[in-house]
């Protein structure tokens, strides 16, 4: 099943005035696993941004649906919630769900998710619409990930060289003692759920 991810990829950018600055962006990917979606977007970022980069973190994010329109960059997030009857039990039961939107403002964003959930048989209420940071979405490509999985199946290992990938050591006082190794607590890459 696929899972939106929220992933921030440090990086230094430069701006239009030629000023360069050290900044965290945040990007959305549609993929199978948290190890995908790490891959998907090394592959993505990595051919725009120069120089080296970081992902700093990756969360699972829940987006019931996304809906895209090609005259913005700008996206909004919409928590739209409904009343449903339980069926076991008889009794009204509130649901929330967060869908994203692009639009030029948050009007218009509201009008687009409106006008996206008009055939639903429930009643909907808007309670909250965001502008978000995301500077990007990646929906999900069944080539990359097939193309991911022969590549994991092989019997062979290769070597990933990249500029692209950072790791970092710490030397000890004693060069003589064994390496530790890290626990998955310790890892760069947060795996927390919103």
């Amino acid at each position: 099943m696929n899972t939106w991810y929220t992933i921030k990829v440090k990086f230094t950018k430069e701006f239009t005035d030629g000023t360069l600055k050290r900044v965290t962006e945040p990007y959305l990917v549609n993929s199978m696993s948290f190890t995908e979606a790490e891959a998907r977007i090394y592959k993505e970022v990595g051919e725009y941004i120069r120089g080296e980069f970081l992902v700093t973190s990756i969360a699972k994010t829940d987006f019931q649906d996304i809906f895209q329109y090609d005259d913005s960059d700008v996206w909004y997030k919409a928590k739209v919630s409904y009343v449903t009857e339980d069926a076991d039990s008889g009794k009204e039961k509130k649901i929330n769900h967060n869908y994203l939107v692009n639009a030029v403002n948050i009007k218009e964003a509201y009008e687009r998710i409106e006008e996206s959930l008009k055939g639903l048989m429930a009643t909907i209420e808007i309670t909250n619409i965001t502008k978000t940071p995301l500077m990007e979405i990646y929906p999900y490509d069944p080539e990359f990930a097939a193309e991911n999985y022969e590549m994991s199946n092989e019997e062979e290992e290769e070597e990933i060289v990249s500029p692209n990938i950072n790791v970092a050591y710490a030397a000890g006082d004693d060069e003589d003692e064994e390496e530790e190794e890290i626990e998955p607590e310790e890892a760069d890459i947060n795996s927390e759920e919103e």
